[in-house]
Order: C-alpha cells, then structure tokens, then sequence
C-alpha cells in the first residue's frame, strides 16, 4: 500500500510538472528556442576556425550566403539573408515592379516558400570585417543582419559594401552612411590580407526589377527604356575575392555570359559559384546544368559550386544532374575544373578540399570506444 501511495503521489506530481509546462509554452517561446535552426553552433564554428596558412575556409550560408575567412582572420560576409519566402496564401498577387511580374507579365504569387534552414544567428555575429552585397534583391540583403551589426557595440568598424542601390537600401533601412562603401565593376576594396574586386555583374533579372531609372518617368513602366552597362553597375555586381590560398568568383544572380571568359582572361579564378536552379515555364533567371559548366570552363576555374537551389520551393533542381553532364562532356572536351556539390552550413577549405566532389556534414562518433561501452555484454554490441 505503501509503494502504491509514493507511485500515485509522484504519478500526480509528474502530470503537474507536465501541465506547468505545457501551460508556459507559447508560439512565440516556440520560435525563440527553436529558430534559427542551428542555433549558434556555426557562428561558434567560423570564430574558432584557425585557417592555415596559404588556405582560405568558406562556409555556405543558404541561397548565395558565404562567409569567407583567411589565415589573418578577415572576416568577410557575403549575400546573408535570415528572412522567409511566402508564408500565407491570403496575398493574391505580386507586388508591382517584381522581377517575374515584369519578366513574364505574370501576377500570380509566385509559391516561393524558403526550403533551407537558417544556419547562421546573426545577432550571434561577434567578428565580421564587412557584410558584403551583389544586389538588392530581397534574398541577397537583409535588414535582419543590418540590425544586428549596426546595433552591435563590438561591430561599430564593420562596413557595408555594395552596389549603389544597396547602399540607397541600406541607408533607408538606417545604417549610417558613412558605414556604407559603394562599389562599382573595377573599383577594389583591400581588408587586411583580403582584398575584394568588384566585377561587371549578368543579372538580367536584377535590370527589370523596379526601381529603374527613368521608370518612374515613363508611367512606372520598363517598355522603351533602355539599360545600360552603368545601370547594371549600380544595381549588381559580381565579386572576386584574392585571398592567400586562392581566388573566389562569386557571381551573385547573374545569369549565363560568354563574358566570363574575359573575367576568365582577365583573373586567375581558383573557385567559382553560380547560382544554378530549374526555372518554371516562361521564367529564365537562373543557370542551367549546362550554363553552370559553360561558366566554369569560361572563367577557367579549377572548381565550380552551384549554389541557390537549396532555398526556393519553386526553383529547387537536382545536382545530380550537373554531376551526369560533366561526366558526359569533360573527357571530350577536356575540362580542367570539377564540380563540388556543396550543403548548406558546410565548410570548405582550400587548396586542402580541391579534389573533394560531394560533401557530407562530419558524422562524429570519431571517438568510439575510447571509453568502455555502458552495455549488459559485448556480444550485444
């Protein structure tokens, strides 16, 4: 009877517990303790990374997010964006001046929902040199991010670099100006053994987005104006980033140009990313399997990464298919580069990883049987 009292005693304490904690639950201490998904363990990750010498380490942040770090820790954060795609049908439509609305005449909303989780807390962000951009587009700049870095005492050096209409949207959104350092293709920006080079950029997509200049002359309308290559430069641009252990092509959005064989000419390109996905019916804006290696091969890169088809819903394409295409094609027509299928969150170091194809997430458990196993008997194992 004794045994019977304590187990329904501490039976009925238990689901008191259970229900005082149930009861302090909400969606919102739901989101705090959930989001964003890896917590701080990747900012933990980049602040201990010791890079050797004559290397350069990257991590992959989602969509075209990359963190670049050198052996004299400049610390460099490209494309970051912690926000969300669509989140509720009850908006119809687009929004005027969108990309596609322009491109494809479409109005329908576009079911863009974000598939990748956010690997990175940038309020967690405690050594950065500079938050990088190559456009303006809602997925490559993010106030998120601006807030955290401006707000941040330990960040007050931290600049923000990019194209002129970044700089009008980072300004608008309130960062202070002078934080602000506009780049256009040619000009080059040196932070401590890195150095960064921005490059005409082939966003096409970016040029029929509004705001355009002359578009609010012409009725809000993009028909009969007509862009031009300085346009481009104030909206996007691409990057190479010189390092100690090699050069990195960041190619933003931009779509396929047989004007990366004059970057290829013109640079020394080590690793280059493209923005690769499958483009719905009526939609050109990303590059194909086949744009991505004609891009590698122009731009004479040793390793090529596609990156962006991780995060939309309605852009996601398989890598595979860019592994087949170059197994088919680089014996004949001899490549001299190989694709790397990158995960987001994932570190990559080179020249250490060159010859790395796929990556997987370290798989731990590489101390096993260190300690001896808290098991009944061997054989169990």
């Amino acid at each position: 009877m004794i045994v019977l009292d304590f187990l329904l005693c501490r039976f009925l304490k238990d689901k008191e517990q259970n229900m005082s904690k149930v009861s302090e639950i909400t969606r919102e201490s739901w989101i705090l303790s959930t989001f964003p998904e890896w917590g701080t363990w990747l900012n933990e990750e980049i602040e201990l990374e010791q890079v050797p010498a004559n290397n350069f380490a990257m991590w992959w942040l989602g969509c075209v997010g990359l963190w670049v770090k050198t052996p004299q820790s400049a610390n460099i954060c490209i494309d970051l964006w912690c926000g969300r795609g669509k989140a509720t049908k009850q908006v119809k439509d687009m929004v005027r001046g969108h990309q596609m609305a322009n491109m494809a005449g479409v109005r329908k909303l576009q079911p863009n929902l974000r598939n990748s989780v956010g690997v990175l807390d940038p309020f967690a962000i405690n050594e950065v040199d500079a938050i990088v951009a190559t456009h303006y587009h809602n997925d490559h700049i993010d106030v998120n991010v601006a807030a955290a870095v401006v707000n941040n005492p330990k960040l007050d050096h931290v600049k923000f670099i990019g194209p002129q209409y970044c700089v009008d949207m980072w300004t608008k959104w309130g960062v202070p100006a002078e934080r602000c350092v506009v780049v256009k293709p040619g000009d080059t920006v040196k932070i401590k053994d890195l150095e960064l080079v921005a490059l005409d950029s082939f966003d096409r997509t970016c040029l029929v987005t509004l705001p355009a200049r002359g578009a609010e002359d012409n009725g809000g309308e993009l028909n009969g104006i007509c862009p031009s290559d300085e346009e481009m430069g104030l909206k996007a641009v691409n990057y190479l980033i010189k390092t100690p252990g090699g050069n990195i092509y960041h190619s933003g959005d931009s779509h396929y140009s047989i004007y990366y064989a004059k970057h290829g000419k013109d640079y020394d390109i080590d690793v280059a990313l493209g923005s690769y996905g499958e483009n719905p019916l009526g939609i050109q804006d990303k590059m194909t399997s086949i744009d991505i290696l004609r891009m590698a091969e122009c731009l004479r890169a040793k390793v090529v990464i596609p990156v962006h088809h991780d995060i939309w819903t309605n852009f996601m394409a398989s890598t595979n298919e860019i592994l087949e295409l170059y197994r088919m094609r680089k014996d004949r027509l001899q490549y001299q580069f190989h694709p790397f299928i990158w995960e987001v969150g994932g570190k990559y170091v080179y020249p250490r990883d060159k010859d790395l194809i796929e990556y997987h997430h370290p798989r731990g458990f590489d101390d096993c049987f260190e300690q001896e196993p808290n098991v009944p008997f061997k054989s169990i194992l």
